[in-house]
């Protein structure tokens, strides 16, 4: 489904920084199908991924600065915002931190990275002439954003007021979930880290809508990718499984019961 807009809250771009782009390229395309547009930047290259040109994330070498400083592949979810300026501002009153920008990058809109009291990173969006993924609702794109953290008392006192989010609570066979909602629209959801996740820091985890779970999976592991949580039913929503690639970077796959 091609997207033209989003509102203040929505997830809307998803980015890889990689200790080794060339690889991770190679694994993405390989993956989801997606098309590899390069464009210079000052410290290198930019890698749009595309499905038939239409932008829905991309990727970039990280410095190697950042990995000699224990920096890991890791993805960054980009959320929209109305105002740049007034949303780190509320980042800031919140307990939250501004930790790069607000930067300008050309006409294509403002952005700036963050991170909420606990930790976990996420980037803002005000668009300009690029509004994000081009698509959503279809295979390969992103379909949800979910946060991990160990106190969901603090998130949800944080999002809220950030991003304007309301929450919906479900109980689950031995949790309880909890859906981050735009009016009566679920964007993403949130979980409570436990004992067994160890000293894993909270972060938020990018789900990538697939037609098949397990033939995704046994993709990923075929060209070099780890499998963290095996093809396991969600009932009444679908099949996931979290995937490494072959650098660490760390996200979702799941087929949807209902799309």
């Amino acid at each position: 489904m091609k997207i033209t807009s989003y509102q203040h809250g929505d997830p809307c771009w998803i980015e890889l920084a990689s200790h080794e782009a060339a690889s991770g390229k190679h694994f993405y395309s390989a993956l989801f199908d997606w098309q590899l547009k390069d464009m210079p930047i000052p410290d290198g290259v930019y890698t749009m991924f595309a499905i038939e040109d239409d932008d829905i994330g991309a990727m970039y070498q990280l410095p190697q600065n950042m990995i000699e400083d224990k920096v890991p592949t890791h993805w960054s979810i980009y959320f929209a915002v109305d105002d740049l300026d007034a949303s780190l501002e509320a980042v800031k009153a919140n307990g939250g931190q501004v930790i790069l920008g607000p930067h300008s990058v050309g006409d294509a809109g403002k952005m700036a990275q963050c991170r909420d009291p606990e930790g976990a990173s996420f980037s803002l969006w005000q668009a300009g002439a690029h509004i994000g993924s081009m698509r959503m609702g279809e295979p390969n794109t992103l379909c949800w954003a979910e946060l991990c953290c160990r106190d969901v008392n603090m998130a949800q006192a944080f999002y809220t007021q950030v991003m304007g989010w309301q929450v919906r609570e479900s109980q689950m066979e031995n949790f309880t979930y909890y859906e981050w909602l735009q009016g009566d629209r679920a964007v993403g959801g949130m979980m409570a880290m436990t004992e067994e996740w160890g000293d894993t820091p909270p972060h938020w985890m990018p789900y990538i809508m697939v037609d098949n779970c397990d033939a995704t999976v046994a993709k990923a592991t075929e060209i070099g990718g780890q499998v963290c949580v095996p093809p396991t039913d969600i009932p009444e929503v679908g099949r996931f499984s979290v995937i490494n690639d072959p650098q660490g970077g760390t996200l979702s796959v799941i087929r949807l019961t209902m799309t």
